[in-house]
């Protein structure tokens, strides 16, 4: 499901009167959707503009939002809302668009990389044309540009640049006034995304350093160093942003704390959920669902998400990253470890985010 505008007071009364439902949009969107499918209220409608392939594996959807649309900042994200074979599916996808696109000319864009065996992905690539129209979620993350202005190192691998070049493009824009150093790890230079638009940033911006890394060109594999970091000025005094795959980001991680930059000064954006190490702790448990009457119990490290839908519920969720907060519940009691970051929750009533929330004993959660 896509984040939803709150229905008023007066909505949910019509809604509950008249269809039995909270918010009268469920009702009218499927009328709505077959007459035009940019009228829907349950979420906002984007029409695809235009596709551009970047790479044999990559492509650029240029998308325009309806106006109600509320934009975004440089390196957040939105979720997409598609059916597939008569199915609702929802991801996370990076802007790599500058929000002057979208506030200028009314679009953004999505630049989205095929996965092997990726469902919603393969079916982007695919299936989706121009003219076509799909959901879109408000944008959501605080994977953001500093402020005020401080030195920059991005630590980017294959399609993890996506977010950072809607940030480049943004700094460029505002004369950020600080140096701003990319490291880009691609297998190959073919691999490279938006090669022209980076290399056009660097020509026209002084203070973008730009260090494209081919790691499987030449005698052998070539992966992020600590001599690649020995390379940045003044590296203590930058704000590092890491993206890409997750051996790349733990590494850039580890050599970062190496060299003295703290853990506060570290933002990472994940394309899917970390675990923070939970085989010394004992997790699983009894969760009850106290709406919907139904206790189910858990083995392992399944998050609660994972047990609702076991159990055949069907939960509000997003990201599924622990990053859009969509799934959030209120657990009353209880015990959760938090797969980010290994840390367990209170035992009393509060806040959880189902996708990475680990019940450790009985819980019971209100969905």
């Amino acid at each position: 499901m896509l984040a939803k505008e709150k229905p008023s007071k007066a909505l949910r009364w019509l809604g509950k009167q008249l269809f039995n439902r909270e918010n009268p949009a469920a009702f009218f969107d499927p009328l709505l959707e077959s007459l035009n499918p940019m009228w829907v209220r349950g979420y906002t409608p984007a029409r695809v503009e235009q596709v551009l392939e970047e790479t044999a594996d990559t492509k650029t959807f240029i998308l325009k939002p309806t106006q109600r649309w509320s934009g975004f900042e440089a390196g957040q994200h939105v979720n997409i809302c598609t059916e597939i074979d008569g199915r609702r599916h929802t991801r996370p996808f990076s802007l790599s668009s500058s929000p002057v696109l979208w506030q200028e000319q009314g679009v953004i864009t999505l630049t989205i990389k095929r996965l092997p065996g990726g469902l919603v992905t393969n079916w982007l690539h695919d299936r989706l044309k121009v003219g076509a129209v799909l959901g879109m979620s408000d944008a959501f993350g605080d994977f953001l540009i500093p402020e005020p202005a401080a030195p920059v190192l991005f630590i980017a691998g294959g399609s993890g640049i996506t977010p950072i070049l809607s940030q480049l493009e943004t700094m460029a824009t505002q004369d950020y006034r600080a140096p701003i150093t990319l490291l880009y790890f691609v297998r190959t230079h073919d691999d490279v995304i938006a090669g022209s638009q980076l290399k056009a940033l660097a020509a026209r911006y002084p203070a973008l350093t730009l260090n494209i890394v081919a790691t499987h060109e030449g005698a052998g594999p070539r992966y992020l160093s600590d001599e690649d970091l020995a390379t940045v000025p003044g590296l203590k005094a930058r704000k590092a942003f890491l993206c890409g795959p997750r051996g790349l980001m733990e590494l850039a991680e580890h050599l970062l704390r190496g060299r003295g930059i703290q853990q506060s000064d570290i933002h990472c954006t994940f394309f899917a959920a970390p675990s923070a190490g939970l085989s010394d702790q004992a997790v699983g448990g009894q969760v009850q669902f106290t709406e919907s009457s139904l206790e189910v119990g858990s083995q392992g490290d399944a998050n609660l998400l994972e047990i609702a839908e076991a159990a055949g519920l069907s939960p509000r969720y997003g990201c599924r990253m622990g990053i859009c907060h969509q799934c959030s519940c209120r657990k009353t009691s209880g015990t959760v470890i938090n797969r980010l970051t290994g840390q367990p929750s209170g035992p009393g009533e509060e806040m959880v985010q189902l996708c990475i929330s680990i019940p450790q004993g009985p819980v019971s959660i209100e969905a």
